[in-house]
């Protein structure tokens, strides 16, 4: 019988069970597969959690990597055997399950399914930040928050290769050591002074022409004292809670600033937009633009301990969990 990891109430890393859940034949357009690695992800603690409201019971997870075991009557592109990856697919915490046909990557044989795993929805959240949401051009200054998670560890690498300055903030000395070895140039330990004045310091005053900040609540106020004028923050997580404006004329007080928040399913809805994302994700890692760091893994029975340790700040780089 297949085996899961599934919320049947929300709330903190406790309610994840690990027990039996069916996996039906593959229905049109649908693909059963077999996960050799899964990737763990913020968004996976914000629907365990029910910030995300999503219908219980229900299989948690994103992104996951695999081997094809069944196709839908209708699906064509794809083998059984076939090694494929995908994300943004709510259920990747189980060792089979189904996905829709559409959604799937093929992984390239160059491409390890670890690697697939780790770097698919923090990946091509970095492909779309960087190359979507706010175009980085060469010579300009960005800030990126919680640059030794997954996510940072990806992007600062790819926005340095783009010929971008990158500024990155990080709590310790150990993950500020990491930073620095994975695209930053400058990188601020929060833990030990303010980022926004350093940020202004560094820039001799002017201000980072975007912020990428995915921590939240914590960083939000600080991040539009960090922006130029009409500069963008881009704010894409909620690791530190969720942020509000009660007054929107704090934008132009700072400085006619632009916020936004960007979503996977936006960018990346389209099957042309996924591919051609995830086509720009591996020809990065092959260049050797990114290195992506997959040294830290759970048994997917452990996940509840991987969803302690990454609220808990003890995670860094991409985390995997093993079937």
């Amino acid at each position: 019988m297949n085996k899961a990891v599934v919320v049947n109430r929300t709330g903190g890393p406790e309610v994840l069970t690990f027990q039996e859940w069916p996996v039906d034949a593959p229905g049109p357009g649908q693909v059963r597969i077999r996960h050799t690695a899964i990737g763990l992800n913020f968004i996976d603690t914000y629907q365990r959690s029910g910030l995300y409201p999503t219908n219980l019971p229900f299989v948690a997870g994103n992104e996951g990597a695999g081997i094809v075991t069944g196709l839908g009557p209708d699906v064509t592109g794809f083998s059984v055997g076939q090694r494929v990856c995908y994300q943004g697919q709510i259920g990747a915490y189980a060792e089979e399950r189904l996905v829709a046909a559409d959604r799937l990557v093929p992984i390239p044989d160059d491409i390890d399914d670890r690697t697939a795993a780790a770097v698919m929805l923090k990946g091509l959240t970095a492909y779309y930040l960087l190359f979507k949401t706010w175009p980085v051009q060469k010579g300009e200054t960005i800030l990126w928050h919680a640059a030794a998670g997954g996510t940072g560890l990806i992007a600062t690498q790819w926005a340095k290769s783009l010929g971008a300055t990158v500024i990155g903030t990080a709590g310790g000395p150990d993950k500020v050591a990491l930073a620095l070895a994975h695209g930053c140039d400058q990188i601020i330990d929060y833990r030990a002074e303010a980022f926004a004045p350093k940020v202004r310091e560094l820039t001799e005053g002017r201000g980072v022409d975007v912020v990428y900040d995915g921590v939240g609540k914590d960083t939000f106020e600080a991040s539009l004292d960090c922006l130029r004028p009409r500069g963008l923050l881009v704010s894409f997580g909620n690791a530190s809670g969720v942020v509000s404006i009660p007054d929107i004329t704090v934008l132009s007080k700072k400085g006619s600033l632009f916020v936004t928040r960007p979503t996977g399913g936006h960018y990346l809805g389209r099957r042309e937009d996924l591919l051609e994302g995830a086509d720009a994700l591996f020809a990065a890692i092959r260049s050797g633009a990114i290195k992506i760091d997959a040294g830290q893994s759970f048994a997917l029975a452990d996940a509840a301990k991987a969803h302690r340790a990454l609220e808990g700040r003890q995670t860094t780089g991409s985390v995997i969990l093993i079937p």
